[in-house]
């Protein structure tokens, strides 16, 4: 997986910032933020830096409930939602990549917080996501 930039913990990571790393990763980034501002206006961007990842990390948060984070990397971005196994059959039903069904399913063999995450290139990154934001927003 690629390694997070966005180091500085001085360098609070403005639209100029973000778009100068993630290059041509720039039209799903409008999208996706677009995508969600008119869907689901209640969710909400939180950037913070980490000490223990030593980066700025950007969580989204719908009321309490965070719907998933993302980071920078060099040439684009990912996010990562933490689904929990009791949402396994809501998961399988989805209608993301069956790539990203089994990378749920080894995850949740292996993990104790199962995940998926998506780099962004193409137009079915940005649907696995909007299908992906669906869900967490339904979960209870």
């Amino acid at each position: 997986m690629e390694k997070p930039i966005l180091s500085d913990p001085e360098q609070y990571p403005t639209d100029e910032i973000i778009f100068g790393h993630i290059g041509k990763s720039k039209p799903l980034w409008l999208a996706l933020f677009d995508h969600i501002r008119s869907a689901w206006p209640d969710i909400a961007p939180e950037w913070r830096y980490y000490n223990d990842g030593k980066s700025w990390l950007m969580k989204t948060v719908a009321k309490k409930k965070t719907i998933f984070w993302l980071s920078i990397v060099e040439g684009g971005f990912r996010t990562t939602f933490y689904i929990n196994a009791k949402a396994e059959p809501a998961v399988m039903a989805s209608a993301i990549a069956d790539e990203l069904k089994e990378q749920y399913r080894q995850s949740l063999q292996t993990s104790k917080f199962p995940a998926l995450t998506i780099l962004y290139r193409d137009e079915q990154d940005l649907e696995n996501a909007k299908a992906l934001i669906a869900l967490k927003v339904s979960l209870k």
